[in-house]
């Protein structure tokens, strides 16, 4: 698979979990990318989503600093 194709795939499944809701609770980095636990405020539901292609991790990167200023 191309890395473009996995970051569309890891992009689809954070824009998921952000349209239900979900919001960015942590995130640890390690040499194989990053785990990114998201957290359901409505209910006790976590979900842990391992992103491994760089651009994916701009992106998350971004939708956490849209969130810590409180625009997402």
């Amino acid at each position: 698979m191309s890395d473009y194709q996995q970051f569309l795939g890891e992009r689809d499944k954070i824009d998921f979990l952000i349209q239900k809701g979900f919001r960015i609770k942590a995130v640890t980095e390690h040499l194989n990318g990053s785990s990114v636990d998201f957290y359901d405020p409505n209910g006790n539901v976590t979900e842990t989503l391992h992103i491994g292609t760089a651009n994916a991790r701009k992106y998350f990167s971004s939708l956490l600093m849209k969130q810590n200023q409180g625009i997402l």
